[in-house]
């Protein structure tokens, strides 16, 4: 049996977990801690010219204020589906047209809305500690195959502790990285 067909890459389930990082850290970009962020546009689609498009794809998104963005759109008939996109994105922001600028005032949050996005980071960081776990069994039921197709039982141990390990780190750095959003979002 060769030995290259019982190893387990350890480098293709870290880069996995890593893109469940990467994710998460999307996520948390797009939630307004009351401050004004073009990132916070990023998951917002639009409907143009008969396909869901990406908000920066059809407009420019800028922050010329702390609390301000706008959204210079570049075709006036895609104004009124940017401007409604924006509405139903669920960022609770209301927009206001000028022209073909687009106008979003980022309201200062009051403390029921900062306790509402905690949760809602909690779901997000959640989602993501879900994604590392199915990482972490699919390396496990590589290792099982292995452990079948002649793996010694010091080995088995030695990859699943491996795994183990790697999936530890990654929870941990969610939780950190969930602690830093939380803080930032209850920042007054």
């Amino acid at each position: 049996m060769a030995e290259d067909e019982l190893d387990i890459d350890l480098d293709d389930l870290a880069r996995r977990m890593d893109g469940a990082l990467a994710a998460l850290r999307t996520e948390f970009a797009s939630l307004r801690t009351g401050r004004a962020s073009a990132s916070m546009l990023e998951p917002v689609m639009v409907d143009a010219y008969g396909q869901m498009t990406p908000i920066n794809q059809v407009g420019t998104v800028n922050v010329p204020e702390p609390r301000m963005v706008t959204v210079n759109v570049w075709d006036k008939g895609l104004v009124g589906k940017v401007e409604k996109a924006i509405r139903e994105s669920g960022l609770g922001i209301n927009p206001q047209l000028n022209g073909t600028i687009i106008m979003l005032p980022i309201p200062e949050l009051n403390e029921e809305r900062r306790r509402e996005l905690t949760k809602v980071a909690a779901q997000y960081a959640e989602h993501a500690r879900v994604a590392v776990r199915n990482v972490r069994r699919d390396g496990m039921d590589q290792i099982k195959k292995a452990k079948t197709k002649g793996m010694s039982e010091d080995d088995v141990k030695l990859w699943e502790e491996e795994v183990q390990e790697l999936t530890n780190g990654h929870i941990a750095k969610v939780d950190a990285a969930l602690e830093t959003k939380q803080a930032e979002i209850m920042q007054v």
